[in-house]
Order: C-alpha cells, then structure tokens, then sequence
C-alpha cells in the first residue's frame, strides 16, 4: 500500500523537518483542537444543524391539535322600539370561546413537510461534516507550511553563512594570488543571491504563521513532528467507491435532493382536498338589570377543495419539480468534482512519494560532490565556481526533500478528504 511505502520513508526524513523539541511542543492534534474551539465558520455550521432539527418540531407540529382561546370584553348600548323593550340601554359584556382544530387529511402536504425536514437535517450534518474536513484538512496543511518554511529558512539562513565563508575563502586566495578577481566577484555575486532566496523564505514563513494562527486563533509554537497516516484506500478504485459512499459533500446533496422531491410533493398537496375537525366551545355573560349568560359547543367537519386558483398550484409544482432537477445535477456535478479530487490526490501522493525517495539520494550525492569539490579547490582542481556550484546543488536538493515531504504528507489528507475519512488526526 502506498501509506506503508510513505511512512518508512518518513520515518527518516520527516525528522529533518523538526527542531528540537522543547517543553512546550505543539503537536498537529491540539493545532486541530485549538482550530475547532475557535473556528467560527465551523459554528456557523453547527447553527445550522440546531435549525434543521428545530424546522422538524415545526414541521411534526402540522400533525397535531390546534387550541386557540379568545376572550373579548366591554359595553354595548341597546335601543329598540319594541312595545316590549327589556334589557335596553348600557351595559358591560364578555365572551370567551375556545377552538380545537385537527387536521384529518392534508392531500399529502404534512408527510411531505417531515420528509423534508429529515432530509434538511441530513443536509446539515453533511454540510457540518465537510466543514469539519475542511478545516481539519487546512490545518494540516498549515502545520508542514509553518515545520517546512522555518527547515527552509534554517537552509538559506546555513547557505548565507557558508557562501560568505566561501567569500572570505576567495578573498584569501586572491590576497596571495592563487585565484583572479573574477573568482571572488563570483562568490559575492551568489552570497547575494543567497541573502535574496533567504529573505524571500523569510517573507513565506511569515506568511505561513500567519495563516496558521488565523486558522487556529493561536501564533505556532515548536510544532513536533506530526503523526503517522491514517491507512489510506488500498487501490484507486477503493477509493472512488469510499468518496461516492462517504464524501459528505457528495452526501450532503444527496439530503438536498431528497428534500426537494419532499418539495414537489408539498406543492402538489395545496391542489388537492383537506379535511379538519373543528370543536369550539363558547360562553357571553350580559350584565345589568337583563344579566344571562350563553354558552355553545360545536363539533364540525371542515372541508376544503381548491376548484381554481388562477394557475398557482401548477406553478408551484413546475418550479418545485425544477428545483428538484437543479439538485440532481448538483449531485452529478459533485460527484464527478469529488472523483476527479480522488484522483489528483491519488497521483499526487504516487508523486510525492517518488520525489521523497528521488530527493534523499539527490541530496546524498550532493553532499559526497560538495566534500569533493571543496577538497579539489585546495589542491587547485577546481574553481571557487565549481564548489558554489556544488554547494547550490546541496542547497536545493535539501528543500526539494522538505517540499516532497511536505507535499506527500498534504496528498494523502487531501485523499482522506475526498474519500470522506478525514476524521482528527492523530
């Protein structure tokens, strides 16, 4: 499997990426920890979960009893010309009336509300999930930014110091005559050059930094070495069939397209009958010199049959049914997005790892021609070029093996990102 092929290698060279760790060393899982209390677009999404499952009470409440109670009070002035005229004039009045409506039959529209409520929390969880990965994965990613550009910056800070010995070395020389000025203009020419690539390494670890404590709402300390991979899928296609059953941005959509066949069905719901019990219970208290009081209780069907409605239902219905078909190619397009993630990450791991083991023999021959060259420039067989040459070749091949590292190791989480398994890391 390629993680087992990764982690023998790492389990050298990822130590050229580490200082020496001191008492107070971060480690990769409390960078994620710290990134999860203090992240807030991860709280934006845990909002949204809470309201996906509210809108479900709301959306089971349909199904239950209503009960209203409505109270009313004041005068009323009573004339008549009636030979018997009793109970005229002033007096204060109040009624009460309570009201109990249960739907019987809603043409579907109540069923297709919980459906679609389910399927929004099912959504949100997903949406959640991603955003979890997500994160997980750009602090990952910025934890080996911050450990390689500070190796990187270690390297160009070593090459400055050795170039200028490389200098004074040509100074030396050109003192007593054993090289030209030409010589010693080259070894001061490739020391700036050095200075240049150092501060130029400089500005990316500031850069690193700071997205590093954006992410985590804390600067980076002695990050250590970060932990082993996770087991990654045993071959390509494993890994397509883990991102299309786990990806939950994949899933998330899948939710979106469920609710939106729940919204075709509560859109064709506002077509067709409905039927509710209504009870109502009422009393009138009269007072003065004509005091009664009147009570009713009722109990009716109510019934409700749309005949016309100036063609909204079939609208709603139309647009419902395209939004529906707007979320099924939302599922087809993050379907092949995801795949075609699968496979950069997949090749781009294959890479990396290639480039490691390329990288540690590139730097191990540069380091044997770099002791050479410097020990033929002593007896006069090589030129002060030629060892500033040598050194650049050691230089580069040393970053190349950081930047390798570092690019496998972002690979493989991207991998466990598009599969849906990027869970904490540690």
């Amino acid at each position: 499997m390629l993680a087992d092929k990764l982690k023998l290698l790492l389990g050298a060279s990822l130590a050229s990426l580490m200082f020496g760790v001191q008492a107070h060393a971060e480690t990769l899982p409390e960078a994620v920890a710290a990134a999860f209390a203090t992240n807030p677009q991860l709280e934006i999404q845990r909002y949204g979960t809470d309201i996906a499952r509210e809108n479900l009470d709301l959306a089971r409440s349909a199904r239950l009893p209503s009960v209203n109670l409505s109270a009313s009070g004041g005068y009323e002035y009573v004339d008549t010309d009636a030979v018997l005229n009793f109970g005229v004039g002033d007096r204060p009045i109040a009624s009460a009336q309570l009201q109990a409506s249960q739907p019987i039959y809603a043409g579907g529209r109540i069923s297709a509300g919980i459906e679609r409520a389910k399927a929004g929390i099912g959504a949100a969880d997903r949406n959640f999930d991603a955003a979890r990965q997500d994160l997980i994965l750009d602090v990952v990613t910025a934890y080996v930014d911050v450990r390689r550009d500070r190796e990187a910056v270690a390297i160009r800070k070593n090459n400055v110091e050795v170039t200028g010995e490389q200098v004074r070395a040509a100074e030396d020389r050109f003192e007593v005559g054993v090289v030209t000025r030409t010589d010693v203009s080259q070894a001061q020419a490739r020391l700036e050059g050095a200075k240049a690539a150092l501060a130029g390494a400089e500005a990316a670890l500031e850069g690193s930094q700071a997205f590093y404590e954006f992410l985590t709402g804390q600067p980076p300390g002695d990050l250590v070495v970060p932990p082993p991979l996770p087991a990654l899928p045993a071959a390509l296609e494993t890994a397509f069939a883990d991102a299309d059953a786990n990806n939950p941005s994949i899933l998330a959509a899948r939710e979106e397209l469920r609710a939106a066949g729940a919204g075709v069905d509560a859109a064709k719901a506002d077509g067709r009958p409905q039927l509710s019990i209504v009870t109502t219970a009422g009393i009138q208290e009269t007072y003065g010199d004509a005091s009664r009081r009147d009570t009713n209780v009722s109990a009716v069907a109510q019934g409700r049959m749309p005949i016309f409605t100036g063609g909204a239902v079939k609208a709603q219905v139309n647009a419902a049914k395209l939004q529906r078909e707007q979320a099924r190619r939302r599922v087809d397009a993050f379907e092949t997005q995801v795949r075609a993630q699968v496979a950069q990450s997949w090749f781009g791991y294959e890479a990396s790892v290639r480039a490691i083991e390329a990288s540690r023999r590139q730097v191990e021959a540069a380091e044997i021609a770099y002791e050479g060259a410097k020990e033929e420039l002593a007896v006069g067989v090589r030129t002060t070029l030629d060892v500033l040459d040598q050194e650049q070749q050691l230089f580069e091949a040393r970053l190349s093996l950081i930047g390798a590292e570092r690019d496998a190791y972002v690979a493989a989480h991207q991998l466990l990102r598009a599969t849906g398994g990027l869970g904490t890391t540690g």
